[in-house]
Order: C-alpha cells, then sequence, then structure tokens
C-alpha cells in the first residue's frame, strides 16, 4: 500500500466478520491528488460499491470502481475523456509468502493475480480501488481527431512509413 493515499478507507477484520457492504466517493481534494499520481487531466468520479467479507486467512472484498476522467492522448496530449467501470474480486490474506514458499513450483492461476497480503487486520479498501482504477486505465489513449492532427503536422502515419509502404509504392512502378 501506498505510504501516503490519497483514498484511504479502511476496513478490519472485526468489520467484514459478519459481511458487510462498502459504498463511499473520493472527495474533490483526493480526486486531484490521485489525478496527479496517476497522470490524468481531471478526475471528477471515483465510486467505490464493494462487498467485504471475512475469509479464511483474510479478507475478501468484491465490487466495482466508477470513474469519470480524462487522460492524455498518447500521440497529441490532447484531452481524453473516458468513463471506466471496474470490477474486482481481491482476497487480502495473512502469509501468502508462506505459502508461496512451501511450495518447489508455484503456478498461478486467474484468481491468485488478485491476492494481496494482509497487512495487520485491516485493508484500505480506497487504495485498492485506486490501483484497479490505475489498472483499468488505458494505456494508449488516443483523441479522435489524432490522425488528422498528425498528418497535418507531416507525422506518417504507421502504414505510410512502415517497411510495407515501400513495398506498395513499388508494385505500381513499371519493371526497367
Amino acid at each position: 500500500m501506498s505510504a501516503d493515499p490519497e483514498f484511504s478507507h479502511l476496513v478490519t477484520l472485526a468489520d467484514a466478520a459478519h459481511g458487510m457492504t462498502a459504498a463511499f466517493e473520493a472527495d474533490a481534494d483526493a480526486r486531484a491528488r490521485i489525478a496527479k499520481r496517476l497522470d490524468l487531466i481531471e478526475l471528477t468520479l471515483l465510486a467505490v460499491s464493494a462487498e467485504v467479507r471475512a475469509v479464511a486467512g483474510g479478507i475478501a472484498a468484491r465490487g466495482e470502481v466508477r470513474a469519470e476522467l480524462v487522460q492524455r492522448c498518447a500521440a497529441t496530449g490532447l484531452p481524453v475523456p473516458a468513463s471506466l467501470n471496474e470490477s474486482f474480486d481481491l482476497r487480502f490474506l495473512r502469509d501468502i509468502d508462506a505459502v508461496a514458499e512451501e511450495e518447489e513450483e508455484v503456478e498461478i492461476s486467474g484468481e491468485d493475480c488478485d491476492i494481496l497480503p494482509l497487512e495487520g487486520e485491516r485493508i484500505d479498501l480506497g487504495e485498492a480501488a485506486v490501483q484497479t482504477l490505475s489498472l483499468g486505465l488505458d494505456p494508449f489513449p488516443r483523441h479522435p481527431d489524432a490522425d488528422r492532427i498528425l498528418a497535418e503536422k507531416g507525422v506518417l502515419s504507421e502504414e505510410a512509413a512502415g517497411p510495407f509502404a515501400a513495398l506498395a509504392k513499388l508494385r505500381g512502378k513499371p519493371a526497367s
């Protein structure tokens, strides 16, 4: 977990013992700090809804992160608005390192990818939501006008600049 989470929402083992529903949103200050951390132009909504329950060795949380945000186009830097709805199913378990050390070979299944260490007697569901958001972001957002803008600036498209473009030009010329 981050040393100074922007959006902390702690849930203890005692809270999760009988199961609980959590629903919360980041305030303007937290959204601004998260936007800076994730290099977003703007984050206008970050909402979390989750069912949290105790499981053997820790806490399970299943739910959804909803966000309204603006990223920078990877090609032009122009704003690219996006809506995000990311589901999560997380297990925060004690001694996950000890379990891994007991087995000579560790095979990771899809379920295992969402296992996190339980630190103490609580989890930070807000920080988990920010991490879920970061994983759901488009790594190369593209503005709808990016190709046109780049062409106007003389930047060749991948098709026009690639190795097959030269072959296509040769195909149209008569053999000498």
